[in-house]
């Protein structure tokens, strides 16, 4: 459904002087400097999928999309999306995909929802009857029905968001990209929409690519992530391999007894590497394939009350991955 190989863009941007002076000699002769936006990235979605697009700000996410969507011309490198060259804009291809940016509207900001929607059914050519089912049942399963009539200016931001997923599948787009969806929203909002992608990729059969800086969204949607850093793609997989993959260890906290003896630092060496020995409480951080042997090792040596062992939060291994230090340990169980 989506092919991509060797994509890359740049973009030549003017380097301003700090100052009045660097103003002036900036209008006789001005500095630029060329920014990699997106280097040299390939990968293939299946029709269907729901893919997670991950990357810190300033990655390239949001600049693949465009260019995927046909916005943006690439430096380099080829893509296709359901068999056409995006950026060459054919007509075939703008009625079977949709791109909705979080920060953007595309709903008249002094109309009604109604009348936008009236607007882009035009744009489609879909019947009357067609498109007021479509935004009757849309609006309906995402509670919003009663939002159609309202002034788009007077909705919160989660009707809006709401509103603005109604037009893009509209016209029933076979692929969807979609950037921040639930960027500023509630968490009942956040909800209703996840809820809303989820069922609608699994009954329309829609391709998704997703970006979203919020973790719940990733993690409740998407069954495999494409993250990307500094323009490149660090990791193609599934979610669940990502914690394999970068944090190949585990927390293991230890309750004792507050009254027997606490082992030395030293003395739990062979099984972890010690984070916090405090009164009745010992934390390791221990090898994945040494969880069973420490556990056992600890329960023989220590007066064990309670034990408990945690996986790294997926959330805290994306955000370390990017600045690349070392996961903290959770909060104490209680």
């Amino acid at each position: 459904m989506v092919e991509v190989r060797s994509l890359t863009k740049t973009f030549r941007v003017h380097k301003k002087e700090p100052g009045f002076w660097g103003a002036i000699r900036g209008l006789f002769r001005r500095r630029y400097e060329t920014v990699e936006a997106v280097r040299n990235i390939s990968f293939d979605i299946e029709p269907g999928e729901f893919v997670g697009f991950l990357g810190p700000n300033g990655a390239g996410k949001t600049t693949t999309l465009k260019m995927l969507a046909g916005l943006l011309y690439p430096t380099s490198g080829t893509a296709r999306v359901l068999g056409y060259v995006p950026w060459e804009r054919p007509d075939g291809y703008r009625r079977q995909f949709a791109l909705l940016l979080g920060q953007k509207n595309q709903l008249w900001w002094d109309l009604p929802a109604r009348e936008s929607f009236a607007l882009n059914a035009a744009i489609y050519g879909l019947e009357r009857r067609v498109w007021e089912r479509r935004v009757r049942e849309l609006a309906e399963r995402l509670g919003v029905q009663d939002k159609l009539d309202v002034v788009v200016r007077e909705l919160s931001l989660g009707e809006r968001m709401k509103l603005e997923l109604v037009a893009v599948l509209l016209h029933q787009p076979r692929v969807l990209f979609l950037d921040e969806p639930t960027l500023g929203l509630d968490v009942v909002s956040q909800k209703t929409v996840r809820d809303f992608l989820r069922e609608y990729n699994r009954t329309a059969g829609t391709t998704l690519l997703l970006t979203s800086h919020d973790m719940a969204d990733i993690e409740e949607l998407c069954a495999r992530v494409i993250i990307i850093d500094h323009g490149s793609i660090i990791f193609d997989g599934p979610l669940a391999e990502v914690v394999e993959r970068y944090a190949d260890f585990k927390w293991l906290t230890i309750r004792c007894d507050p009254d027997g003896p606490l082992p030395a630092p030293a003395d739990l060496t062979p099984w972890g590497e010690p984070v916090e020995i405090g009164p009745a409480l010992v934390r390791l951080r221990v090898r994945r394939d040494q969880v069973i042997p420490a556990c056992k090792a600890l329960l023989d040596r220590l007066p064990v009350r309670d034990l408990d062992i945690r996986e790294v939060p997926v959330e805290e291994v994306i955000r370390n991955l990017f600045t690349r230090r070392t996961p903290s340990p959770p909060p104490p169980t209680a």
